[in-house]
């Protein structure tokens, strides 16, 4: 058996695992970073889009080389076909090559000193007393045992890494979007803008998207909740409602239900998917993952430095990704839940009310007229409140 020895060890080599590794091994953590597939970035797991934002937190600058098309808004269409338009800066941003994007984040964590095995397998913790010290890793048919002070799980939404360290990372089958994805090539759509599509018709507790990529290609998908359909007859019914060649299929799942109880153990932090951070609205955890990322991976190389990796210490982790992003991914917990609430008439209702009015600058008077001619509505009004 082949015995290593790392002040970090790192499972899972996506955004999570790059983000952590990166910037663990850039405050100078010995850091090894395991990936299960042969290859960085593939199978692609997300249709790509992010705000400037993601780019502040890594630290990094949009490039060609993983930057598709630049976003300036989205069109939001409801079951009756009704457009809504939004265009805003929260709305304005990039969409990504996620082959390429992931793999440059790994490029730039090996860069700053990051050792990667790829074509590795988790296997099992190395525990001592109830902490974590390691892993117990396949490579290439042979057992690979890393000795480790500190080890991060970024190993995706079926993750068992922390599972096996005793933490609760039950996640329920209702609240986990099934979803679909092509990229086609000939959709003639604007470069610029994104589009969504809601509806039982289309894609039931869930939405479809359209993200273009430039030169008529584009990301076409969609995810899908508590339907006996699977998430890829659903894709298939969709994109054939537009001209456009599929040249690539992915499928997977992503966790709404908003975070794990608990993210840190002794030795051990939790980040990406496996910790349930995701935006329980949108589905979206790019951003998300790649703020929670930096946090574990600074904590880390700061728990090396002091020599304290016990639960105690770790908890900052915890403590500063939710004074971060806590109260965002709340906010957008109750909107998914008003969200699963709605039929396909009152969503009708509400995009013919942001259809006469402006969506960007409806006013609290409009809004109350509104749920006052709707009143089934105010519970919801409520519930956000």
């Amino acid at each position: 058996m082949k015995k290593l020895k790392y002040d970090v060890v790192v499972v899972g080599g996506r955004i999570g695992g790059s983000v952590s590794s990166l910037f663990a091994s850039k405050n100078k953590a010995n850091v090894l970073m395991i990936e299960k597939m042969q290859e960085i970035g593939t199978p692609v797991q997300c249709a790509g889009g992010v705000t400037d934002e993601v780019f502040k937190t890594l630290q990094m600058k949009p490039s060609d080389c993983h930057v598709t098309s630049r976003i300036e808004g989205a069109d939001v269409y409801v079951p009756d076909g009704r457009r809504v338009r939004v265009a805003d800066e929260k709305t304005k941003g990039y969409i990504l090559e996620r082959k390429m994007f992931d793999k440059h984040l790994a490029i730039e964590s090996a860069k700053a000193g990051t050792d990667i095995m790829v074509k590795t397998r988790f296997k099992d913790l190395i525990m001592r007393e109830g902490k974590v010290c390691g892993v117990v890793a396949e490579y290439l048919g042979e057992t690979v045992e890393v000795e480790a002070d500190l080890v991060i799980a970024a190993d995706g939404v079926e993750s068992t890494l922390a599972r096996k360290a005793g933490l609760n990372m039950v996640k329920i089958p209702e609240k986990i979007f099934s979803c679909a994805q092509y990229e086609v090539v000939g959709l003639d759509v604007p470069s610029n803008w994104l589009k969504f599509y809601f509806g039982e018709q289309v894609a039931p507790g869930g939405y479809a998207w359209i993200f273009p990529k430039g030169d008529k290609v584009a990301n076409v998908g969609l995810g899908v909740r508590g339907t006996k359909e699977t998430a890829y007859t659903h894709l298939k019914r969709f994109v054939s409602r537009v001209d456009a060649t599929p040249v690539e299929l992915n499928v997977g799942g992503i966790p709404v239900s908003g975070p794990v109880d608990k993210t840190f153990a002794d030795g051990l932090l939790v980040v990406g998917d496996a910790a349930g951070q995701v935006d329980p609205l949108t589905g979206g955890g790019i951003r998300i993952t790649a703020v929670c990322g930096r946090i574990a991976g600074e904590i880390a190389a700061e728990a090396v430095k002091t020599g304290n990796a016990s639960e105690k210490f770790l908890k900052r982790y915890e403590d500063i990704w939710k004074e971060k992003i806590g109260k965002n991914l709340v906010m957008s917990l109750k909107y998914r839940k008003v969200l699963d609430t709605l039929t396909d008439e009152d969503m009708n209702r509400l995009g013919k009310f942001a259809e006469e009015h402006d969506v960007m600058s409806i006013s609290k008077i409009s809004a109350l007229k509104f749920v006052g001619k709707n009143p089934h509505l105010l519970r919801l009004l409520k519930e956000i409140l």
